[in-house]
């Protein structure tokens, strides 16, 4: 089966010295060039539709844009989720695409779509913004500008301007976004008790000024024979000229535009601010495009700022937070882990062996066989992030087992007495059926995984492939370096002693019970049955998850004061919890935003110190910070998880609002009885205090005043205009919008309001308590929708030491999620969906993975019984791998049921070494029962051996810190104990397992054979 390729090797040594060579360069070569991120590059195929109108409602946004949106992206082929989010002027939907969709496409088809519908729309809606979601992940830093030369609307421009042009030239930065401070503007607040005195609106100065002060092109001409363009000039080049701008009246007079206002240099309305440690400063978050490298495109934003601090030497920069720190954490971890991992690999074969010579051939294996699994990496587009670093790190122990078999092995031949090369050719011969076996089953468990669906192909497609890179190339080195190697490196042994077979206390202990368990094979398997009942009833004892939560040093929380709240009030609060935080001894520093979304919403950054120098985990730490929130009653507070939400959310869904809210009062109110959650909040539209204007139907149509007169009249008055009509003031580097509305005093009054003059149709303005009245009422600040219905989402924070799945379990028993009312549903959704989503990916991938473990072994072994006697490694895996688990405290999520999946690719080792020797021994003509002992004896050491090498190079995984403990920890426990316990039961039951399939085919034989022999004889007749 091994066609002599190992002895072709040894005989020929140049050749195999020319490809490793090779190998090894282009993998260091790969290793270097292959780009280091923090996850594994998930992308969904998104695609946003934004549109705006200025002072709509939620409300009317939901029915007049909203809904007919949806409708038009509903029936496109691959759309999995559509989401909508309805704040005031904005409305907002995002459109999920199966993965297996063209994501330009997609875009095209969405376009195409509200293309369609344009005139269904509102007349005075911003043009759709159809665009895909091409930022990737969160920030990768975040960072506070201060400067005592110039003040927050300078500083606004200076980022907008200098650092976003200096930034966005790096490759890879895709987008960079202001926190804090606003634009420069030319304020012009009118005065209405002027405006009414002239009998002039608001909209008609509006107007005036927009097409009068325009420079505005007005063809060419030929003059001298030469070509000239025309421009009429018409824009103000200072504030006086702006100011002595003549305004026309009705009665053909015309006044001066600052007897109408006061126009001065100011800026936008604040709507945001920004605070580092209670100090205000401004901010700007960076944000990578797909595809690019975390710590290539951070080193090329660190040089840009850099240029940017000499160039401005008066701009103080400093950085809050920066996510490439934690990815670069995570990535020396990993490699130390993996070092540490060989090296004690490479001890255990020392101990074991105390031959340095073959511990060098076993130690040079290594970075033959990992090498060439980083070039395979780099031509399949993939990068060095937290699962394929896991993948390589927990492979170590695995890429030295053939190795082990194969230097063990020509180590037993040469205690024969035959010289290293005689040895190596022939113990190569012979073993080589096993290790091939050993690598194709690993391979046959993890190249299904590259292939299944969803976001959890996405995080384990790259997992399965590097592991069978690795394990391929583990091969290779096996079949023609090891064999190379030995027999050009060993010395022969020398004294006699070393030819006697030296029989331990604990290897006589183990072929005395090997010898009883054949004897009483029944009870045997009595005893089988009972530990795979145990592990059974461990299972449903673990619990259930997700993806574990890591410690990045980073707590984020989002706060919601009531819709109604000003900004300085948001502000206020803000500054109240950045005082309380600061006094935590694990805080480094706290950036908050205020208006992060709206004026009522903040964002608090908490920079926690060096995962070394505090002694409470990030987790701990938001749970003692927690106790202090909830003593604040009139806000609302959540942290975020690495998926930027909160750890649970139960979204209900339905077309009544009310129906809604009474089911989710009634939800939140049964899930505050439960112990593994907290803090569970209602996340529902708010309601919000309003102007309502009322026309009177008869005065208004008497008058020609129409709804949409009186509306742009009052969104001038109160808001002003900056949109593409809107007059800007020109500079040397830029435009500045001129932005016309009632002086801040006036316009917040609604007695001014109701005195304020509206065009008419008719000619002339009319005062507008005339035709109309205004009252107070309320509507909503902002609506959710989900799959084209009202949502409204029960949250909550996870307990200590609870996970998603155990929660979530706990909250589906209850009595209102048992009894839902008419109308009402509960999608599946986040985390939920995606943990559901994960393990029917893994139910498949362990089915499709026994299935050709199965295929690749007949057609190894040529056999259909004894690989059934092999798969018995499996299920005594399981409940190893289950007890470790619990007694570590980990749950069932991404991480263990990677771990559970590379035990299933390993775990059949043992059983492929002890059956392929006792199949050669039975053809050698050895009794059943003494082939069965002999195999035990010759194969118990290198079992042991490999076993012990395998959790050795992965007991580093156990111990090391960092952000990704958490996700690194559980999937080596898994491996470890599911592999230890797999490997002392089955150097027990796979012999009582091979008697009983011999038995079987004794039984089964004869009667075959009759069947072939009577088709046989009809074939005659």
């Amino acid at each position: 089966m091994n066609f002599r390729i190992s002895a072709w090797a040894i005989r020929n040594p140049i050749p195999i010295i020319v490809l490793f060579l090779l190998l090894t360069i282009m993998g260091i070569r790969s290793f270097q060039a292959l780009p280091i991120n923090a996850d594994p590059n998930i992308s969904f195929p998104a695609v946003n539709i934004t549109i705006s109108q200025t002072g709509a409602s939620p409300d009317e946004l939901e029915n007049s844009v909203t809904r007919r949106v949806e409708d038009a992206v509903a029936g496109m082929a691959g759309v999995r989720h559509i989401t909508s989010s309805i704040t005031e002027g904005t409305s907002t939907t995002s459109v999920e695409f199966r993965l297996e969709t063209d994501t330009d496409r997609a875009v095209n088809d969405v376009r195409n779509a509200i293309t369609q519908i344009r005139g269904d729309l509102p007349q005075n809606i911003d043009n759709p913004i159809v665009e895909r979601m091409d930022t990737e992940g969160a920030a990768l830093g975040y960072y506070a500008v201060q400067s005592p030369n110039m003040n927050q609307t300078e500083l606004a421009w200076f980022i907008d301007d200098a650092v976003s042009r200096e930034l966005l030239a790096v490759n890879g930065v895709q987008q960079v976004k202001r926190l804090g401070g606003e634009k420069r503007e030319i304020r012009v607040a009118l005065q209405s008790t002027k405006l009414n005195a002239l009998e002039i609106t608001a909209e008609q100065v509006s107007q005036q000024l927009a097409q009068t002060n325009a420079n505005v092109p007005a063809g060419r001409v030929e003059w001298f024979n030469q070509e000239q363009s025309v421009r009429v000039i018409g824009s103000q080049i200072n504030l006086d000229d702006l100011a002595n701008l003549p305004i026309a009246l009705s009665d053909n007079r015309k006044v001066k535009l600052s007897e109408l206002a006061t126009i001065t240099d100011s800026h936008a309305e604040m709507r945001s601010r920004t605070r580092l440690n209670g100090r205000e400063v401004l901010g700007f978050q960076v944000f990578r495009s797909k595809g690019s490298s975390d710590t290539v495109v951070e080193s090329g934003i660190q040089q840009a700022l850099k240029k940017l601090i000499e160039t401005y030497p008066d701009i103080h920069l400093t950085e809050v937070h920066n996510s490439v720190d934690t990815t670069r954490e995570n990535y020396d971890v990993a490699i130390s882990t993996l070092l540490e991992g060989a090296a004690l690999t490479v001890l255990v074969v020392w101990l074991f062996l105390r031959n340095w010579r073959a511990t060098l051939v076993a130690a040079i294996a290594l970075p033959l066989s990992i090498l060439p699994a980083f070039w395979i990496m780099k031509l399949l587009g993939y990068t060095l992030n937290s699962i394929s670093l896991l993948a390589i790190t927990l492979v170590i122990g695995i890429l030295v087992d053939d190795a082990i078999v194969e230097i063990e092995n020509i180590e037993t031949h040469m205690q024969q007495g035959k010289r290293p090369f005689q040895a190596a050719l022939d113990a190569s011969d012979a073993i080589g059926l096993a290790v091939v076996a050993i690598t194709a089953s690993i391979v046959a468990v993890f190249l299904p995984v590259s292939f299944i669906d969803g976001m959890t192909g996405q995080y384990f497609g790259q997992f399965g492939t590097t592991v069978a890179a690795a394990v391929l190339s583990s091969l290779v080195v096996a079949r023609l370096a090891i064999p190379l190697l030995a027999a050009y490196l060993l010395k022969p042994h020398i004294s006699e002693h070393h030819t006697a077979q030296h029989v331990g206390r604990l290897k006589k202990s183990y072929l005395s019970l090997l010898a009883k368990a054949l004897q009483f094979r029944k009870t045997t398997l009595l005893m089988g049955g009972g530990l795979l009942l145990m592990s059974a009833m461990i299972i449903p004892q673990l619990p259930t998850g997700f993806v574990p939560k890591g410690d990045t040093g980073m707590s984020q929380i989002d706060i919601t004061l009531p819709p109604s709240s000003p900004l300085a009030q948001t502000d206020d609060m803000l500054q109240q919890l950045d005082r309380i935080i600061r006094e935590f001894n694990e805080v480094d520093l706290v950036f908050t935003t205020a208006g992060s979304s709206e004026i009522n919403k903040g964002e608090v950054l908490i920079k926690l110190k060096p995962y070394k120098e505090r002694s409470v985990s990030q987790k701990e730490f938001e749970d003692k910070l927690r106790d202090e929130l909830v003593k604040f009653a009139d806000i609302r507070t959540n942290f975020r998880n690495e998926m930027a939400g909160r750890d649970v959310s139960i979204l209900l869904t339905g077309n009544d609002p009310v129906k809604l809210d009474q089911t989710a009062a009634k939800l939140k109110k049964q899930m505050q009885e439960i112990k593994s959650i907290e803090n569970v909040q209602i996340n529902a539209p708010l309601v919000k205090p309003e102007l309502q204007v009322k026309l009177r139907k008869n005065e208004a149509a008497q008058a020609g005043i129409s709804s949409q007169a009186v509306g742009n009249l009052l969104q001038i008055a109160t808001l002003g205009t900056t949109d593409g009509n809107a007059a800007r003031f020109n500079l040397p580097d830029r435009q500045i919008p001129i932005r016309v509305t009632l002086s801040e005093n006036e316009r917040n009054q609604p007695e001014v309001l109701q005195h304020l003059r509206v065009a008419s149709s008719n000619g002339g303005t009319v005062i507008l308590n005339t035709i109309a009245d205004i009252q107070f009422g309320a509507g909503s600040a902002s609506l959710e929708r989900f799959d084209r219905e009202r949502r409204i989402a029960v949250e909550a924070d996870l307990a200590v030491g609870q996970t998603i799945g155990t929660a979530l379990s706990q909250i589906n028993e209850l009595p209102i999620m048992q009894n839902l009312p008419d109308g009402v549903r509960v999608p599946s959704a986040g985390d939920a969906e995606y943990m559901d989503e994960m393990f029917s990916q893994f139910g498949f991938a362990m089915a499709t993975g026994v299935a050709m473990v199965l295929l690749v072994l007949i057609l190894l072994f040529k056999d259909f019984l004894q690989p059934f006697t092999i798969l018995t490694a499996l299920p005594l895996s399981i409940g190893g791998a289950a007890l470790g688990l619990l007694l570590y405290g980990a749950a069932l999520d991404m991480s263990s049921v990677i771990g559970i999946l590379m035990l299933m690719g390993i775990v059949t080792k043992n059983s492929i070494l002890l059956v392929d020797f006792v199949i050669e021994k039975r053809q050698q003509g050895v009794e059943r029962t003494t082939a069965l002992i002999q195999s035990g004896a010759e194969r118990v050491r290198p079992i042991i051996m490999t076993t012990i090498a395998m959790v050795a190079g992965m007991i580093p995984a156990v111990f090391a810190g960092g952000a990704s403990a958490a996700f690194r920890a559980p999937m080596a426990i898994a491996v470890i104990c599911g592999l230890t316990a797999s490997t002392l039961l089955s150097l027990v039951f796979v012999p009582v397992v091979y008697s009983l399939m011999d038995d079987m085919r004794n039984y089964l034989a004869p009667k075959l054979a009759k069947l072939t022999s009577v088709t046989e004889e009809d074939r005659v007749v």
